[in-house]
């Protein structure tokens, strides 16, 4: 069971993509095959019985598969150019994770999410800081309290609903807001390059001084840089999902036009289908979330007492 609701940011890409003006006819009906695709996608996935490692090991499956369809029948094998060339503009391929790792948050692979009241998962704004703003005379709700939100590609956050007023009796002055806090969040990347990782730390540094305990991934399909030891940064860890690196410069550079694809076409379905979207390494997203939302309150006094040390 997933506990709160599930966000869909990659089937919204899909419909933007249908209705894009720019979208080449020859591309149209391969588009609404995709829709069509993404309806049975999402009911395979509702439809798994299985828990545990089962359950993880069918959902890696149903996104490989899907995926796969997207990247290389939709956009890699298109007559026309502007799928591909224009991959950073519609989204719709990288949208893919975006729209899957919110399937984790399911209490049959961390069970302590059942004991959330409220929760939210997936690509969402963020709590980062809580700031007194403007002069003493400021109205708390005009600007005298301005909290800062962070966007997360995905984070699995604790709702908190907040008062705050310079009236104890909250009758006058007074600020209600809503705030997502991410004890989890994660950057998701198809490519993780130098610039990327840098950025990755100084969101990394403010979520963990907005919210003490958190945890911060950093999520890539394809490496595109040197490894860096991440002990030393407030990054827990970098997760390769495909264990492979970037296919190189001077290979891609070919794949802008149609002819360019359908030649390297068989080299590139090699390289791509031998580095499926590993269950290992979505295994270790689960680890990170069991540890974020446990079963049970491990500072209890007799289970400290029992095991002499906290």
């Amino acid at each position: 069971m997933i506990p709160c609701p599930l966000p869909k940011p990659h089937h919204a890409k899909l419909v933007a993509l249908s209705l894009n003006p720019k979208l080449p006819e020859v591309d149209r009906p391969r588009v609404q095959q995709a829709l069509d695709r993404y309806t049975r996608w999402v009911e395979l996935m509702d439809n798994i019985k299985a828990e545990g490692e089962a359950l993880l090991c069918a959902l890696v499956d149903s996104v490989n598969e899907y995926k796969r369809f997207i990247e290389v029948d939709l956009i890699f094998d298109s007559p026309a150019d502007f799928l591909y060339r224009q991959k950073g503009q519609h989204k719709v391929d990288n949208s893919v994770l975006e729209e899957f790792l919110p399937r984790l948050a399911d209490t049959r692979l961390v069970p302590g999410l059942s004991r959330l009241k409220s929760c939210n998962v997936g690509p969402q704004g963020a709590f980062a800081a809580f700031i007194f703003a403007g002069s003493v005379h400021a109205a708390l709700a005009d600007g005298g309290i301005f909290i800062k939100q962070k966007d997360q590609d995905y984070a699995l956050s604790k709702r908190v609903y907040l008062r705050a007023s310079t009236d104890p009796n909250f009758t006058e002055d007074a600020l209600n807001t809503v705030l997502n806090v991410a004890y989890l969040a994660a950057e998701c990347k198809t490519n993780l390059d130098k610039t990327m990782f840098n950025e990755g730390l100084e969101t990394a540094r403010s979520l963990k001084q907005a919210v003490a305990g958190s945890r911060y991934l950093l999520l890539c399909e394809w490496l595109d840089m040197g490894p860096i030891d991440t002990a030393s940064t407030d990054i827990e860890e970098v997760i390769i999902l495909r264990k492979a690196k970037r296919v190189a410069s001077n290979i891609r550079e070919v794949f802008a036009t149609a002819d360019g694809r359908a030649g390297a076409r068989d080299a590139f379905v090699k390289y791509y289908d031998a580095h499926p979207l590993d269950v290992e390494c979505f295994a270790r997203i689960v680890d990170h979330m069991k540890t974020v939302y446990p079963d049970k309150v491990e500072l209890d006094e007799q289970t400290v007492l029992q095991r002499g040390y906290f």
